[in-house]
C-alpha cells in the first residue's frame, strides 16, 4: 500500500517499538486465566524478560474451605499456584513475586521499577454498584501505568489474526498502532475513525462527504499515514460518522477481530481515562490493548 506523503506529519513516530520486559498480574482466578498464557507467548516471540507478581491483601486471612472445613492459608496457595507457573514455563524461566501490597500499587511500582514495556492483565471483577462510583482497580492501574496495557480476555492463546485500531490520526494513534505491530507481526490491521459531527452538519439536505469537518478528517488521515513505522498492511482508516460507541461497537461486531487497540486518555484531558476506553475495558469484547500518549 503507497502511502501519501503530500500532508507530512509534523513529527514522525520514533523507532520500532521493542518489549524488553513484561509484567504480568494474576488473582490465579478464572478472570485471570489468560494472562499468563498471553504474556508467555509474547515473552517467547519477543525473547522479553517475564515477571510474573501476585498481590495479596496487606491483612491477609486464612480462607476457610466449608466443604472439608479447614483452612487455606492465602500465603501458601500462592506459593504453590507460582511453583506450578514455574514449572509449565520452564523453557523461559518467569521471575514471580507474591507481595503483600494492593494491585494497583503493585502493580505500578514494579512496572516503573523493571522499566516495564508491556503491562498483562486479567478482567476486573465486577460490581454493580460500586463501579458506578470508583474507578475499578484494573481502571486505575492503566491510568497510573508507565506503558501500554494488554487486557488478556481470551483463553485460547493464539496469533492475533485481525486488529483493530479506533484512531483519532494523533501521533499517539500512530504510536498506538505501532506496538499492537510488534504483538501481532502476521495479523491484518485496520483502524476506524469516528468522525463527530455538529448538528448542522447532520441535517438531511447535507452532504457529510462534502462537509468541512470531513475534508479536515481526510487531510489528517493523509497525514496521519505518512508516519512512519505504521504496520505494513494497515487498510486506509474508515472515517465513520457517528459517536465513538456506535461507530465501534458496529464496525467490531461485523470484523470480529481478535485485538482491539485504543488509546487510554481523554482527549480533554491526558491525566484522565477516556470514557469509551473504560467502558470497553469494563467488558472487553476479546483482548484490548490499551495505549499510553508519549
Amino acid at each position: 500500500m503507497q502511502r501519501c506523503l503530500a500532508f507530512s506529519p509534523p513529527q514522525q513516530i520514533a523507532d520500532v517499538y521493542k518489549i524488553r520486559t513484561i509484567l504480568a498480574a494474576t488473582d490465579f482466578t478464572p478472570r485471570s486465566r489468560a494472562v499468563i498464557g498471553r504474556a508467555a507467548d509474547v515473552a517467547r516471540a519477543q525473547g522479553a524478560r517475564l515477571v510474573i507478581v501476585n498481590a495479596l491483601d496487606k491483612r491477609p486471612r486464612p480462607v476457610k474451605r466449608l466443604a472439608l472445613g479447614k483452612t487455606r492459608d492465602p500465603q501458601a496457595r500462592a506459593e504453590t499456584e507460582m511453583e506450578k507457573i514455574r514449572a509449565k514455563l520452564s523453557d523461559i524461566k518467569p521471575d514471580c513475586y507474591i507481595v503483600q501490597e494492593a494491585p494497583q500499587e503493585l502493580v505500578t511500582r514494579l512496572a516503573q521499577e523493571l522499566n516495564a514495556d508491556l503491562i498483562v492483565l486479567g478482567l476486573h471483577m465486577a460490581r454493580r454498584v460500586l463501579d458506578t462510583m470508583r474507578m475499578t482497580t484494573l481502571e486505575r492501574i492503566t491510568l497510573h501505568a508507565p506503558c501500554p496495557v494488554l487486557i488478556a480476555h481470551d483463553p485460547q492463546i493464539r496469533p492475533y489474526r485481525k486488529v483493530l485500531g479506533a484512531v483519532t490520526f494523533a501521533h499517539a494513534s500512530a504510536r498506538a498502532l505501532q506496538i499492537a505491530a510488534c504483538l501481532a507481526p502476521e495479523a491484518e490491521f485496520h483502524a476506524i475513525h469516528a468522525l463527530q459531527l455538529p448538528l448542522a452538519a447532520k441535517l438531511p439536505k447535507v452532504d457529510i462527504t462534502k462537509s468541512a469537518e470531513m475534508t479536515e478528517a481526510m487531510l489528517l488521515r493523509q497525514a496521519f499515514m505518512g508516519f512512519d513505522n505504521l504496520p505494513e498492511c494497515l487498510s486506509l482508516p474508515e472515517i465513520v460518522p457517528g459517536g465513538v460507541h456506535e461507530v465501534l461497537q458496529f464496525r467490531i461486531a461485523e470484523l470480529q477481530p481478535d485485538l482491539v487497540v485504543i488509546g487510554s486518555h481523554s482527549d480533554r484531558d491526558s491525566n484522565t481515562l477516556g470514557n469509551y476506553a473504560r467502558d470497553l475495558m469494563r467488558a472487553p469484547p476479546t483482548d484490548m490493548l490499551v495505549a499510553k500518549p508519549d
